[in-house]
């Protein structure tokens, strides 16, 4: 055990089996070659917090509030109602809504936020989230979001990173939203960065690529397995998530034809964490001991969840 490594990590058997895993992978008879050392995390609720709404539903939330308070007539209808009044309960509910399987208000959700995108090019639509990120805070714990990653799962990406591993995010959120900020909060670059897509287009007289007002793929579920294939071409040793849309990735390196680690985030700490959760990650913590998901607890396995204040 390595405590300089992990520093976040408690002497538990989940840090341990963490630990034998990725030292059977990169020393030993059965070490796997580098360039096949391939791990995947999710974004939402496993590098970051997610409640009481994720990061990029509060950026969406502002813009939409701008374009109700230009068209007045909006403000009766979801999701500018919702946007308008604060009514974070709302949209809160539709994102565990599509947890649990229904995507009748996530529908709602996305037709709004492809209309935010539409026509911009991506450098706007990049710099418009930077801009977001430089003065947007928790609406809770009152700290920047750049502040409120998971310290132990950084740490964790610097040991696989150590080990010869190659980590990308694969989140349901919205890739281009991620690759402004994933280098500097994560260290991990832009072209490492899975997610849902808006759909693009090649606007000739410009020599830009703009958005178009439609969504390409929503990168959740069985997508997520398809999509890692798609961009990075291997299946991953490694996988980690913390909800029921994260179990085909989970499941994808868990039954390889080489022996892969699944890592399952456990939100069960109501003292350190913002806000503890079963909700949405319901049928894979009932899943875990059957499909052999490592359970990481927030409570009993990190000695710290979020790094030092700034």
């Amino acid at each position: 055990m390595d405590d300089a490594t992990l520093p976040s990590w408690r002497d538990t058997p989940t840090r341990r089996a963490i630990e034998a895993f990725v030292t059977g992978v990169a020393t030993g008879p059965d070490a796997v070659p580098a360039e096949e050392r391939v791990a995947v995390f999710d974004n939402d609720g496993t590098l970051w917090t997610e409640k009481p709404m994720p990061t990029q539903l509060h950026y969406v939330v502002e813009r939409w509030r701008e374009v109700a308070l230009a068209d007045p007539s909006l403000a009766d209808t979801q999701p500018y109602r919702a946007a308008v009044t604060g009514d974070l309960a709302w949209l809160g509910a539709a994102v565990e809504k599509h947890y649990a399987g229904d995507d009748s208000d996530l529908g709602t959700i996305i037709a709004a936020l492809v209309g935010l995108t539409d026509g911009l090019d991506v450098e706007q639509y990049a710099a418009a989230v930077s801009a977001f990120f430089r003065t947007a805070r928790h609406p809770v714990l009152h700290r920047p979001y750049t502040e409120l990653v998971y310290q132990p799962m950084v740490e964790l990406l610097r040991y696989l990173e150590r080990h010869g591993f190659t980590c990308y995010i694969v989140s349901g959120g919205e890739r281009d939203f991620l690759r402004p900020l994933t280098q500097s909060i994560y260290g991990i670059p832009p072209e490492r960065v899975v997610g849902s897509a808006l759909g693009l287009t090649y606007d000739e007289a410009t020599g830009s690529v703009r958005y178009s007002p439609a969504l390409a793929f929503f990168d959740d579920g069985p997508e997520k397995p398809v999509r890692i294939w798609s961009r990075i071409g291997r299946r991953p040793l490694l996988a980690a998530g913390n909800s029921n849309g994260d179990m085909p990735m989970l499941d994808h390196a868990r039954r390889g034809p080489r022996r892969g680690l699944a890592l399952l985030i456990h939100h069960d700490d109501h003292d350190r964490d913002d806000a503890p959760y079963d909700a949405g990650a319901d049928k894979a913590l009932a899943a875990a001991r059957e499909r052999g998901y490592t359970v990481v607890s927030v409570r009993d396995d990190w000695a710290s969840v979020f790094p030092a204040p700034s």
